[in-house]
């Protein structure tokens, strides 16, 4: 066997904490999956050591909130999606105050500290009724965190409403949202979401939705969603869009002067495998092994990311609990309610002794925490 001293250099690289470029994940996601999982493990304590008084490297965090999909009534028709209803559908809705305070209710009740409040493209609802919506909530439950509208959506708001994105998110933000998920990044490569949801947003408007709101001091996570059509160097440019965008959102909060707004900034990351069934897209899945992979080169490549989120929604309980030796240090929220992914026929269920039976079986303290990544109680 020739001794590749190329390698050599890559790994030490890696394991050092440099920035690798395109070409390095490229080579490091053909590594045997253990070795790549061992660096990315690596680079997780890297990035956690200075976390909650220097004991990031003990701690697993996780949270608890609830997805509320406000509509299932959408004009974007992915081909990957097996939740959107057109108007006319016998199913279709578009919730109610009442529905929506039970929900926060029994969220409360279970211990939650917000809602991921999402929705599908509906062509009628005005930006009234989201304003409306927003205050709503604020004012009856002040404290809960509303963690809403995916960029996609924001995008939608500005075609419908027919105004700046400053201005709605401004809005929205007065109105009560708190923070931005990162829903709909799909892959931000355009030939890729011309295949998959070519009405969607594309992904220059994916990031400047991101980049619009952390200017004006919202936080944010990023998502990918892959094992579809997209290649891995697909999966490679999407992860290098996202470094990108962090870096120029951690320079404006590095030149934050404590005067007016204080900027946002992407808090984690998290990437899930496409989900086929019931859906439109014709494409062949892809198992475990590769989503440790991906999470993996994730982890070594965002190096200005801080939290990496396991997706246990469409891996199971056991590869969740897997995927924090795999970079990941956070195991995302116990799922009180979840209608996208179930749909496309994955229905995996935690409770918050789940969460700690798993996290504590490796070895790290379980710490519920909120949307900011600060520790709760």
């Amino acid at each position: 066997m020739i001794h590749d001293a190329s390698l050599d250099n890559l790994l030490q690289k890696v394991w050092a904490g440099a920035r690798i470029n395109a070409a390095e994940a490229l080579r490091l996601y053909k590594l045997p999956l253990e070795e790549l999982g061992a660096l990315a493990d690596r680079r997780r304590q890297l990035a956690k050591a200075n976390a909650y008084d220097g004991r990031g490297n003990e701690i697993v965090t996780y949270n608890v909130d609830r997805n509320v999909n406000y509509t299932n009534v959408c004009n974007v028709y992915c081909k990957f999606c097996a939740f959107y209803r057109t108007e006319k559908d016998d199913d279709s809705y578009v919730i109610t105050f009442d529905e929506m305070d039970k929900k926060i209710e029994e969220t409360i009740a279970l211990g939650g500290t917000q809602m991921l409040m999402q929705g599908g493209h509906h062509p009628k609802l005005t930006k009234q009724w989201y304003l409306d919506l927003l205050s709503h909530v604020k004012n009856k439950f002040p404290g809960f965190n509303i963690h809403g509208f995916s960029p996609s959506e924001f995008i939608h708001f500005r075609e419908v409403f027919n105004e700046p994105l400053e201005k709605i998110i401004g809005d929205f933000v007065k109105a009560g949202l708190g923070s931005i998920p990162g829903g709909g990044g799909e892959i931000l490569v355009d030939r890729v979401r011309q295949r998959i949801a070519p009405l969607k947003a594309m992904s220059n408007d994916w990031l400047e939705v991101m980049d619009v709101a952390h200017r004006l001091g919202l936080y944010s996570s990023a998502t990918m969603m892959f094992g579809h059509v997209e290649t891995i160097e697909d999966r490679i440019e999407h992860l290098e869009r996202l470094r990108t965008q962090q870096e120029i959102s951690m320079k404006r909060v590095a030149e934050y002067n404590g005067i007016g707004i204080k900027p946002g900034h992407f808090t984690a990351f998290i990437a899930w495998t496409f989900q086929a069934e019931h859906t439109k897209l014709k494409a062949p899945t892809v198992g475990a092994h590769e989503y440790l992979r991906t999470q993996a080169l994730a982890r070594i490549y965002l190096d200005n990311f801080p939290n990496i989120q396991s997706s246990w929604v469409t891996q199971g309980l056991e590869i969740g609990q897997v995927a924090l030796k795999y970079g990941a240090n956070d195991l995302g929220s116990i799922m009180i309610e979840e209608n996208v992914v179930s749909q496309a026929g994955t229905t995996f269920r935690m409770t918050v002794p789940d969460m700690h039976r798993l996290i504590s079986d490796l070895g790290y303290e379980p710490h519920q925490r909120d949307n900011w990544y600060r520790l709760v109680n």
